[in-house]
Protein backbone atom coordinates (compact mmCIF):
# COMPACT_ATOMS: atom_id res chain seq x y z
CA UNK A 1 0.00 0.00 0.00
CA UNK A 2 1.90 3.65 -1.50
CA UNK A 3 2.14 5.67 1.72
CA UNK A 4 4.18 8.18 0.29
CA UNK A 5 4.56 10.49 -2.63
CA UNK A 6 7.59 8.37 -3.25
CA UNK A 7 5.66 5.22 -3.84
CA UNK A 8 3.06 7.28 -5.67
CA UNK A 9 5.81 8.15 -8.09
CA UNK A 10 7.61 4.99 -8.67
CA UNK A 11 4.19 3.27 -8.83
CA UNK A 12 3.11 6.24 -12.13
CA UNK A 13 6.74 5.52 -13.60
CA UNK A 14 6.51 1.69 -13.41
CA UNK A 15 2.96 1.63 -15.44
CA UNK A 16 3.53 1.38 -18.68
CA UNK A 17 -0.05 0.35 -19.83
CA UNK A 18 -0.31 1.59 -23.40
CA UNK A 19 -4.15 2.80 -22.84
CA UNK A 20 -4.59 6.51 -23.88
CA UNK A 21 -5.28 7.70 -20.74
CA UNK A 22 -4.93 11.62 -21.50
CA UNK A 23 -3.57 13.50 -18.30
CA UNK A 24 -6.48 13.13 -15.28
CA UNK A 25 -8.23 16.16 -15.42
CA UNK A 26 -10.18 18.37 -12.36
CA UNK A 27 -13.97 18.10 -11.51
CA UNK A 28 -16.95 20.23 -10.20
CA UNK A 29 -15.64 23.63 -8.81
CA UNK A 30 -12.33 22.50 -9.10
CA UNK A 31 -12.32 23.47 -12.52
CA UNK A 32 -12.57 26.87 -11.51
CA UNK A 33 -10.63 27.16 -8.83
CA UNK A 34 -8.85 25.09 -5.48
CA UNK A 35 -9.74 27.09 -2.65
CA UNK A 36 -9.31 24.97 0.33
CA UNK A 37 -7.00 22.74 1.93
CA UNK A 38 -9.56 19.78 1.30
CA UNK A 39 -9.93 21.20 -2.26
CA UNK A 40 -6.06 20.75 -2.52
CA UNK A 41 -6.15 17.76 -1.24
CA UNK A 42 -8.66 16.06 -3.19
CA UNK A 43 -7.16 17.53 -6.02
CA UNK A 44 -3.90 15.93 -5.88
CA UNK A 45 -5.75 12.77 -5.25
CA UNK A 46 -7.66 13.51 -8.76
CA UNK A 47 -4.29 14.29 -10.33
CA UNK A 48 -2.74 11.23 -8.70
CA UNK A 49 0.07 12.80 -6.84
CA UNK A 50 -1.62 11.74 -3.39
CA UNK A 51 -2.62 8.75 -1.98
CA UNK A 52 -6.48 8.05 -1.89
CA UNK A 53 -5.86 5.02 0.97
CA UNK A 54 -6.32 6.46 5.01
CA UNK A 55 -3.27 5.45 6.97
CA UNK A 56 -5.30 3.82 10.15
CA UNK A 57 -5.66 6.11 12.93
CA UNK A 58 -7.75 6.52 15.57
CA UNK A 59 -10.50 8.61 15.87
CA UNK A 60 -12.81 9.40 19.61
CA UNK A 61 -15.78 11.14 19.29
CA UNK A 62 -16.04 13.78 21.63
CA UNK A 63 -19.37 12.93 23.14
CA UNK A 64 -22.37 10.45 22.71
CA UNK A 65 -24.19 11.47 19.66
CA UNK A 66 -26.40 13.65 21.21
CA UNK A 67 -24.18 15.60 22.72
CA UNK A 68 -22.88 19.30 21.78
CA UNK A 69 -19.85 18.36 21.68
CA UNK A 70 -20.53 15.73 18.89
CA UNK A 71 -23.08 18.33 16.84
CA UNK A 72 -19.82 20.68 16.54
CA UNK A 73 -17.85 17.98 15.23
CA UNK A 74 -18.73 17.12 11.61
CA UNK A 75 -17.36 13.73 11.81
CA UNK A 76 -18.74 12.66 15.01
CA UNK A 77 -22.10 11.68 13.40
CA UNK A 78 -19.87 9.32 11.24
CA UNK A 79 -18.31 7.26 13.77
CA UNK A 80 -21.79 6.51 15.09
CA UNK A 81 -22.62 5.88 11.32
CA UNK A 82 -19.43 3.64 10.71
CA UNK A 83 -20.56 1.47 13.62
CA UNK A 84 -23.85 0.56 12.70
CA UNK A 85 -22.73 0.37 9.26
CA UNK A 86 -19.89 -2.57 10.26
CA UNK A 87 -22.64 -4.42 12.21
CA UNK A 88 -24.93 -4.65 8.77
CA UNK A 89 -21.84 -5.51 6.37
CA UNK A 90 -20.04 -7.91 8.60
CA UNK A 91 -21.09 -11.56 7.96
CA UNK A 92 -20.65 -14.86 10.13
CA UNK A 93 -17.80 -15.97 8.88
CA UNK A 94 -15.96 -12.21 8.98
CA UNK A 95 -16.75 -11.61 5.12
CA UNK A 96 -18.29 -8.74 4.06
CA UNK A 97 -22.04 -10.19 3.17
CA UNK A 98 -25.13 -9.18 0.86
CA UNK A 99 -26.26 -6.02 1.95
CA UNK A 100 -22.61 -5.10 1.59
CA UNK A 101 -22.42 -5.53 -2.14
CA UNK A 102 -25.67 -3.96 -2.74
CA UNK A 103 -23.80 -0.33 -0.28
CA UNK A 104 -20.68 -1.00 -2.80
CA UNK A 105 -23.52 -1.20 -5.93
CA UNK A 106 -25.68 1.71 -5.21
CA UNK A 107 -22.08 3.85 -4.76
CA UNK A 108 -21.59 3.47 -8.35
CA UNK A 109 -25.45 3.64 -9.28
CA UNK A 110 -25.56 6.76 -7.75
CA UNK A 111 -22.86 7.96 -8.84
CA UNK A 112 -22.06 6.89 -12.25
CA UNK A 113 -25.54 8.69 -13.72
CA UNK A 114 -23.38 11.81 -14.65
CA UNK A 115 -21.33 12.67 -17.77
CA UNK A 116 -19.14 15.63 -18.83
CA UNK A 117 -21.36 15.90 -22.31
CA UNK A 118 -24.60 16.66 -20.33
CA UNK A 119 -23.29 18.96 -18.27
CA UNK A 120 -21.49 21.23 -21.00
CA UNK A 121 -25.09 21.01 -22.43
CA UNK A 122 -26.65 22.73 -19.52
CA UNK A 123 -27.48 18.92 -17.55
CA UNK A 124 -25.07 19.27 -14.64
CA UNK A 125 -27.29 17.19 -12.20
CA UNK A 126 -27.19 13.39 -11.42
CA UNK A 127 -24.14 12.34 -9.60
CA UNK A 128 -22.81 11.37 -6.20
CA UNK A 129 -26.27 13.51 -5.08
CA UNK A 130 -28.55 10.61 -3.34
CA UNK A 131 -31.14 11.07 -6.21
CA UNK A 132 -31.29 7.72 -6.59
CA UNK A 133 -32.99 7.17 -3.30
CA UNK A 134 -34.41 10.81 -3.12
CA UNK A 135 -36.47 11.68 -6.67
CA UNK A 136 -38.55 8.59 -6.24
CA UNK A 137 -38.41 7.37 -9.43
CA UNK A 138 -34.90 6.47 -9.90
CA UNK A 139 -34.44 3.38 -7.78
CA UNK A 140 -37.20 1.58 -9.70
CA UNK A 141 -35.06 1.46 -13.05
CA UNK A 142 -35.00 -2.11 -14.35
CA UNK A 143 -30.36 -1.40 -13.97
CA UNK A 144 -31.39 -0.30 -10.41
CA UNK A 145 -32.91 -4.00 -9.33
CA UNK A 146 -31.98 -5.83 -6.47
CA UNK A 147 -30.82 -2.70 -4.13
CA UNK A 148 -34.01 -3.05 -2.30
CA UNK A 149 -32.33 -3.78 0.78
CA UNK A 150 -29.50 -1.48 0.75
CA UNK A 151 -32.27 1.29 0.03
CA UNK A 152 -34.30 0.44 3.30
CA UNK A 153 -31.11 0.90 5.44
CA UNK A 154 -29.80 3.91 3.70
CA UNK A 155 -33.34 5.50 4.22
CA UNK A 156 -33.67 4.32 7.83
CA UNK A 157 -29.95 5.30 8.93
CA UNK A 158 -30.26 8.39 6.99
CA UNK A 159 -33.34 9.02 8.96
CA UNK A 160 -32.06 7.55 12.44
CA UNK A 161 -28.49 9.71 11.95
CA UNK A 162 -29.79 12.75 10.51
CA UNK A 163 -26.72 12.69 8.13
CA UNK A 164 -27.34 13.63 4.30
CA UNK A 165 -28.60 10.87 1.62
CA UNK A 166 -25.75 11.40 -1.26
CA UNK A 167 -23.03 11.60 1.34
CA UNK A 168 -24.10 8.36 3.73
CA UNK A 169 -24.10 6.83 -0.31
CA UNK A 170 -21.19 7.17 -0.77
CA UNK A 171 -19.84 6.85 2.79
CA UNK A 172 -21.76 3.24 2.75
CA UNK A 173 -19.96 2.63 -0.59
CA UNK A 174 -16.62 2.98 0.72
CA UNK A 175 -17.33 1.44 4.40
CA UNK A 176 -18.58 -1.35 2.60
CA UNK A 177 -15.24 -2.14 0.89
CA UNK A 178 -12.97 -1.82 3.99
CA UNK A 179 -15.48 -4.39 6.09
CA UNK A 180 -14.45 -6.70 3.14
CA UNK A 181 -11.16 -8.44 4.06
CA UNK A 182 -8.54 -7.07 1.93
CA UNK A 183 -10.46 -4.47 1.03
CA UNK A 184 -8.76 -0.66 0.97
CA UNK A 185 -9.53 1.90 3.83
CA UNK A 186 -9.92 4.75 1.35
CA UNK A 187 -10.33 8.22 2.11
CA UNK A 188 -13.62 9.68 2.68
CA UNK A 189 -15.05 13.19 2.39
CA UNK A 190 -18.55 14.42 3.49
CA UNK A 191 -21.03 17.55 3.03
CA UNK A 192 -22.44 17.00 -0.60
CA UNK A 193 -25.31 18.28 -1.30
CA UNK A 194 -28.66 16.40 -1.77
CA UNK A 195 -30.64 16.56 -4.68
CA UNK A 196 -34.33 15.26 -5.65
CA UNK A 197 -33.87 15.76 -9.15
CA UNK A 198 -33.89 12.39 -11.01
CA UNK A 199 -30.32 11.52 -12.83
CA UNK A 200 -30.25 11.57 -16.73
CA UNK A 201 -30.95 7.91 -18.11
CA UNK A 202 -28.51 6.05 -20.46
CA UNK A 203 -25.17 6.82 -18.38
CA UNK A 204 -24.83 3.30 -16.40
CA UNK A 205 -23.21 0.22 -18.30
CA UNK A 206 -24.70 -2.67 -19.32
CA UNK A 207 -23.38 -6.18 -19.14
CA UNK A 208 -23.72 -7.02 -22.83
CA UNK A 209 -22.04 -3.31 -24.14
CA UNK A 210 -18.78 -3.54 -26.14
CA UNK A 211 -15.26 -2.18 -25.20
CA UNK A 212 -15.75 0.64 -27.32
CA UNK A 213 -19.03 1.63 -25.83
CA UNK A 214 -18.31 0.96 -21.96
CA UNK A 215 -14.87 2.83 -22.69
CA UNK A 216 -16.41 5.69 -24.30
CA UNK A 217 -19.45 5.95 -21.18
CA UNK A 218 -16.81 6.11 -18.66
CA UNK A 219 -14.41 8.51 -20.29
CA UNK A 220 -17.21 11.16 -20.49
CA UNK A 221 -17.05 10.58 -16.85
CA UNK A 222 -13.98 11.41 -16.85
CA UNK A 223 -12.84 8.41 -15.99
CA UNK A 224 -10.01 6.66 -18.62
CA UNK A 225 -9.63 2.99 -19.34
CA UNK A 226 -6.92 2.85 -17.24
CA UNK A 227 -9.24 3.70 -14.04
CA UNK A 228 -12.18 1.55 -15.49
CA UNK A 229 -9.68 -1.52 -15.59
CA UNK A 230 -9.69 -1.18 -11.61
CA UNK A 231 -13.27 -0.28 -10.93
CA UNK A 232 -15.01 -3.23 -12.67
CA UNK A 233 -12.81 -4.99 -9.91
CA UNK A 234 -15.77 -4.53 -7.45
CA UNK A 235 -16.96 -7.65 -9.20
CA UNK A 236 -14.87 -9.34 -6.80
CA UNK A 237 -17.47 -9.23 -4.54
CA UNK A 238 -20.75 -9.48 -6.60
CA UNK A 239 -23.55 -11.79 -6.87
CA UNK A 240 -26.23 -11.60 -9.93
CA UNK A 241 -29.59 -11.66 -9.81
CA UNK A 242 -30.61 -10.65 -13.23
CA UNK A 243 -28.69 -11.54 -15.85
CA UNK A 244 -29.12 -14.91 -15.62
CA UNK A 245 -32.22 -15.66 -13.71
CA UNK A 246 -31.71 -19.27 -13.84
CA UNK A 247 -28.83 -18.68 -11.82
CA UNK A 248 -29.38 -16.26 -9.18
CA UNK A 249 -26.68 -15.49 -6.71
CA UNK A 250 -24.48 -16.75 -8.64
CA UNK A 251 -20.41 -14.79 -8.00
CA UNK A 252 -18.83 -13.06 -10.74
CA UNK A 253 -16.00 -14.72 -8.77
CA UNK A 254 -14.91 -17.53 -6.66
CA UNK A 255 -14.65 -15.47 -3.72
CA UNK A 256 -17.18 -13.15 -2.49
CA UNK A 257 -16.84 -12.21 0.45
CA UNK A 258 -13.47 -11.15 -0.14
CA UNK A 259 -11.94 -8.10 -1.63
CA UNK A 260 -9.23 -10.33 -3.70
CA UNK A 261 -8.51 -9.71 -7.14
CA UNK A 262 -9.03 -13.76 -8.16
CA UNK A 263 -11.66 -11.61 -10.18
CA UNK A 264 -9.25 -10.61 -12.68
CA UNK A 265 -7.48 -14.44 -12.97
CA UNK A 266 -10.75 -16.12 -13.30
CA UNK A 267 -12.18 -13.42 -16.00
CA UNK A 268 -9.01 -14.64 -18.17
CA UNK A 269 -9.23 -17.69 -17.09
CA UNK A 270 -5.68 -17.72 -15.22
CA UNK A 271 -7.83 -19.03 -12.00
CA UNK A 272 -9.53 -21.72 -10.74
CA UNK A 273 -12.79 -21.38 -12.53
CA UNK A 274 -15.76 -23.11 -10.26
CA UNK A 275 -19.19 -23.76 -12.24
CA UNK A 276 -20.65 -21.36 -9.87
CA UNK A 277 -19.19 -18.36 -10.78
CA UNK A 278 -20.37 -16.07 -14.09
CA UNK A 279 -18.17 -14.17 -16.01
CA UNK A 280 -20.13 -11.25 -17.10
CA UNK A 281 -19.64 -10.69 -20.50
CA UNK A 282 -18.68 -6.75 -20.59
CA UNK A 283 -15.92 -8.05 -18.03
CA UNK A 284 -14.72 -10.52 -20.39
CA UNK A 285 -14.51 -7.99 -23.39
CA UNK A 286 -12.74 -5.17 -21.50
CA UNK A 287 -10.23 -7.94 -19.80
CA UNK A 288 -9.27 -8.71 -23.53
CA UNK A 289 -9.23 -4.85 -24.75
CA UNK A 290 -5.87 -4.06 -25.66
CA UNK A 291 -6.47 -0.55 -23.48
CA UNK A 292 -7.04 -2.25 -20.58
CA UNK A 293 -5.30 -6.30 -20.74
CA UNK A 294 -2.06 -5.11 -19.90
CA UNK A 295 -3.36 -3.64 -16.45
CA UNK A 296 -5.99 -6.44 -15.83
CA UNK A 297 -3.10 -8.63 -15.96
CA UNK A 298 -0.90 -6.76 -13.62
CA UNK A 299 -3.82 -6.74 -11.05
CA UNK A 300 -3.98 -10.52 -11.39
CA UNK A 301 0.15 -10.99 -11.21
CA UNK A 302 2.24 -10.67 -8.38
CA UNK A 303 1.40 -7.41 -6.16
CA UNK A 304 -1.63 -7.44 -7.78
CA UNK A 305 -3.60 -6.84 -4.79
CA UNK A 306 -2.02 -4.17 -3.60
CA UNK A 307 -1.71 -1.85 -6.88
CA UNK A 308 -5.34 -2.77 -7.08
CA UNK A 309 -6.38 -1.03 -4.02
CA UNK A 310 -4.50 1.70 -5.04
CA UNK A 311 -6.34 2.42 -8.61
CA UNK A 312 -9.02 1.30 -7.03
CA UNK A 313 -9.40 3.98 -4.31
CA UNK A 314 -7.91 6.56 -6.31
CA UNK A 315 -10.45 5.91 -9.14
CA UNK A 316 -13.53 5.38 -6.67
CA UNK A 317 -12.48 8.89 -5.38
CA UNK A 318 -13.28 10.98 -8.90
CA UNK A 319 -16.65 8.50 -9.00
CA UNK A 320 -17.92 9.35 -5.37
CA UNK A 321 -17.29 13.23 -6.39
CA UNK A 322 -18.89 12.99 -9.78
CA UNK A 323 -21.50 16.09 -10.11
CA UNK A 324 -20.69 17.77 -6.87
CA UNK A 325 -19.83 21.56 -7.29
CA UNK A 326 -19.03 22.24 -3.62
CA UNK A 327 -15.65 20.20 -3.29
CA UNK A 328 -13.98 23.09 -1.64
CA UNK A 329 -16.28 23.04 1.14
CA UNK A 330 -16.17 19.15 1.94
CA UNK A 331 -14.72 17.90 4.85
CA UNK A 332 -12.24 14.88 5.05
CA UNK A 333 -13.52 12.26 8.16
CA UNK A 334 -11.20 9.23 6.94
CA UNK A 335 -10.28 8.94 10.67
CA UNK A 336 -14.09 7.51 11.64
CA UNK A 337 -13.58 4.33 8.72
CA UNK A 338 -12.66 1.09 10.40
CA UNK A 339 -9.59 -0.82 10.08
CA UNK A 340 -8.56 -2.37 6.85
CA UNK A 341 -7.64 -5.95 7.10
CA UNK A 342 -4.70 -6.97 4.59
CA UNK A 343 -4.65 -10.52 6.04
CA UNK A 344 -7.95 -12.92 6.21
CA UNK A 345 -7.93 -16.74 6.97
CA UNK A 346 -9.17 -18.35 4.61
CA UNK A 347 -9.01 -15.61 2.10
CA UNK A 348 -8.77 -18.43 -0.65
CA UNK A 349 -11.51 -20.18 0.20
CA UNK A 350 -13.78 -20.54 -2.19
CA UNK A 351 -17.74 -19.90 -2.75
CA UNK A 352 -17.93 -18.89 0.67
CA UNK A 353 -20.53 -15.66 0.41
CA UNK A 354 -20.56 -13.61 3.51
Amino acid sequence: MAKTMGDLARRLAQDTNDDGDATPILIGDLKSGITSPVGQSIANILLRQEDAQAAPVGYKPPGVLSSKACKADTCCVWFYVSAALTSAFKGPTGRCNEIARQAIRLGFHDAGAWSQSNAAAGQDFGGADGSILLSGSEISRPENKGLAGIAALAKATAKSFGVGYADLIQFSAIHAVVTCPLGPRIRVFVGRKDSSTPAPTGLLPGVNDSADKLVALFQDKTIPPHDLAALVGAHTTSRQYFVDTTRKGAPQDGTPGVWDTLFYNQTVGTGPLPKQVLRFNSDLVLSADPRMNNEWLKFAGPGGQSHWDEDYATAYTRLSLLGVNNINNLTECSQVMPAAQPTFKGAGNLLITE
